[in-house]
């Protein structure tokens, strides 16, 4: 899709299949609206007043209105305009360039990045309308003989702002469609059936992006390297299964320039392609839901496809411990006790708590890097779902300064995520009399205790846990991965690269 910017005088001639402008939920018109309702003679607050209430993610059109060149104008809903924020605004951005899909047009003008909020840039809200409007395009197909949905027609969205802004808000432009096809690759990988994305196409994916980008260095180890490395809890859980594990290692590393000289931000993802629960099999209802268990692990390849397309003067590390969780003969058993690579051992109470064995190796491999900071991204604990639902992804770290950054990048990118503890106290849960820890702490706070568990491996080194079960995927008629918290990612490598 072509982004651009428009700097016409007056709104209302700006020439445009479709133009959008935002109308908060109290009645109040956003200034680009007040433009448009002056040139029409009162028209918006008529439809406002009459039938159109601005609820957040509704929308109406209005067609041929007198004294504006635009075909359509598509009134946004923006909410209440007190709790207008870059979160509501990204949504906003969804909405209008949904809107142009369904009336079929190819091209569309949005005003929307104009209408300030706080703690929101304009290039932050350009880089909100092309990363919303790349995702809003998004259409799975990779297993249907027929499309349920027509192809998106929309080529092209302008975004108006003044004169002064322009360079700014290409800036946010070029940013957000990166983004937004980070984001889209994170949710075709989510999306695809798992005995189509395994941990083998997992690799062959991330070898594809080695390929596009000459940023990416890519190696994908196989099973005797990954006994070579000592990975024995990660091992343990792949051992059930007849898919062969893969550990991808991903590596972004700009020439010379800023980055010179400085560590690596290592980005760790669990790749669980599917997770059957092993021997503590989960219930039948749902599971097939668990082919979004490697969300993790696409979030991580949709971040570095958004960093290697950036070309960010930043070096940044992913890393992918994927396998299958499945029961069999050779299977984990209630009772094992594994030796991690770390040389900690571990005993296995519960085979569905297997998430955090894969990791822990795989945060015991980036120590080799040195890095100034590792953030791990797992669909880890349905607790987490019960304490925060799907709205904020849960955010674990005892480094202030880490988790401020990361939460302030999450608001920014309106992918949000809130603070859980991480208190000392919890470890006394994970206590076994046959290994150095069990892998889980019983029902009380068990995604404060899953993060226990790995910042066990994580002692040289600044660490955050990203726990995204609720918020990596949705269910219902809307079923489907929603490729967080790539936005959230970028924004933080954004901030950490330009300071």
């Amino acid at each position: 899709m072509e982004f651009s910017t428009q700097t016409t005088a007056g709104l209302q001639q700006l020439r445009s299949p479709a133009l959008g402008v935002g109308v908060f939920e109290d009645g109040v018109l956003s200034a680009p609206a007040e433009v448009i309702d002056r040139a029409a003679e009162g028209a918006i607050r008529a439809v406002v007043k009459s039938e159109f209430k601005g609820k957040a993610n509704t929308h109406t059109v209005l067609r041929n209105l007198p004294g504006v060149k635009a075909e359509r104008v598509i009134l946004v809903g923006l909410g209440k305009q007190e709790s207008y924020n870059a979160a509501a605004h990204a949504g906003a951005e969804r909405s209008f360039a949904a809107a142009c899909i369904g009336l079929n047009v190819t091209e569309g003008a949005s005003a929307l990045a104009s209408i300030e909020c706080e703690g929101s840039s304009l290039r932050a809200r350009a880089r909100a309308m092309a990363s919303g409007a790349l995702q809003a395009t998004y259409r799975y197909e990779a297993t249907l003989t027929k499309d349920r949905e027509p192809p998106a027609r929309l080529k092209k969205l302008v975004l108006w702002c003044s004169r002064g802004a322009a360079s700014e808000a290409q800036a946010g432009l070029k940013e957000g469609t990166a983004i937004g096809n980070g984001v889209n690759l994170a949710r075709m990988l989510g999306d695809l059936p798992p005995n189509v994305c395994t941990p083998t196409y997992l690799g062959e994916t991330a070898k594809k992006l080695g390929k596009e980008f000459k940023s990416l260095k890519v190696q994908v180890l196989d099973r005797k390297q990954i006994e070579a490395e000592g990975m024995g809890a990660f091992l343990s859980v792949a051992r059930g299964s007849d898919e062969p594990p893969a550990f991808i290692v991903l590596r972004h590393a700009p020439k010379g320039g800023k980055a010179k000289g400085k560590a690596p931000i290592v980005l760790v993802g669990k790749g669980l392609t599917f997770d059957s629960g092993g021997i503590s099999i989960k219930p039948a209802a749902n599971m097939d839901e668990m082919k979004y268990d490697m969300c993790g692990a696409a979030s991580v390849l949709g971040t570095l496809r958004a960093v290697a397309e950036l070309e960010l003067d930043r070096e940044v590390v992913g890393l992918i411990a994927s396998c299958e969780n499945m029961p069999s003969g050779r299977a984990n058993k209630p009772g094992d006790v594994v030796t991690s690579m770390s040389g900690q051992t571990i005993e296995i109470l519960n085979t569905d708590a297997e998430g955090r064995l894969v990791l822990c190796d795989a945060l015991t491999y980036a120590e080799r890097f040195k890095p100034e900071a590792v953030i791990d991204i797992a669909t880890l604990t349905g607790a987490c779902v019960v304490a925060l639902g799907h709205v904020n992804t849960g955010l674990f770290s005892k480094d202030d300064t880490l988790a401020n950054d990361l939460l302030a990048a999450g608001r920014e990118a309106g992918d949000t995520a809130w603070r859980m503890p991480l208190d000392d106290a919890y470890q006394e849960q994970l206590r076994s009399r046959f290994a150095d820890m069990a892998n889980i702490g019983g029902m009380p706070a068990g995604s404060v205790t899953a993060a226990c568990f790995l910042s066990r491996f994580t002692k040289s080194y600044r660490w955050a846990h990203l726990d995204i079960a609720g918020t990596a995927w949705k269910s219902g008629k809307e079923k489907g991965a929603t490729g967080r918290p790539v936005p959230l990612l970028t924004q933080f490598l954004l901030t950490q690269t330009s300071d």
